[in-house]
């Protein structure tokens, strides 16, 4: 799994501690990059403000979105990402507290591969992010990169 970088979109600090040591007692060792709102996660994947310049080759192997976000929220996160052929078909998993109906519809209507809501339980918490690990970051084949079509971009 060397080399697969996972992109956390999360605001709240305890969430993303807890996710950090469900990815560690899992032994998944990937890169954790975090984006803590909206815009800073489509900074990063879009290699613009702060990401200027970053290596778009280098896209993660799969997002961790938290929908209740500042600045711009997970839903229009991931209309961006569906909107653009450069990140159209990353994996997107919608990992958040809300068991609201329509943020389920809204999330698989926008593209979201997977909608896991957080369980409260530590334990249930990383047993969640243990199998989320396994499954996007080796048994699922990731669609091939998007064709390096944006010169004029």
């Amino acid at each position: 799994m060397a080399g697969m970088t996972i992109l956390l979109v999360e605001d709240n600090p305890d969430d993303e501690e807890l996710t950090r040591i469900a990815l560690a007692e899992s032994k998944i060792a990937n890169e954790l990059v975090v984006a803590r709102d909206g815009v800073e996660a489509v900074d990063y994947l879009f290699g613009t403000g702060t990401f200027a310049g970053r290596d778009l080759s280098a896209m993660p192997q799969v997002v961790l979105l938290d929908l209740k976000l500042p600045k711009l929220t997970g839903l229009e996160v991931l209309r961006r990402m569906r909107a653009d052929e450069r990140t159209r078909y990353l994996p997107v998993v919608v990992l958040t507290s809300s068991d609201e109906e329509q943020d389920l519809l809204e999330s698989y209507g926008l593209g979201a591969n997977s909608y896991v809501r957080k369980p409260v339980d530590f334990a249930q918490f990383v047993e969640s992010v243990r199998q989320l690990g396994l499954y996007w970051l080796v048994l699922n084949r990731p669609a091939p990169a998007a064709p390096r079509s944006h010169a004029g971009e």
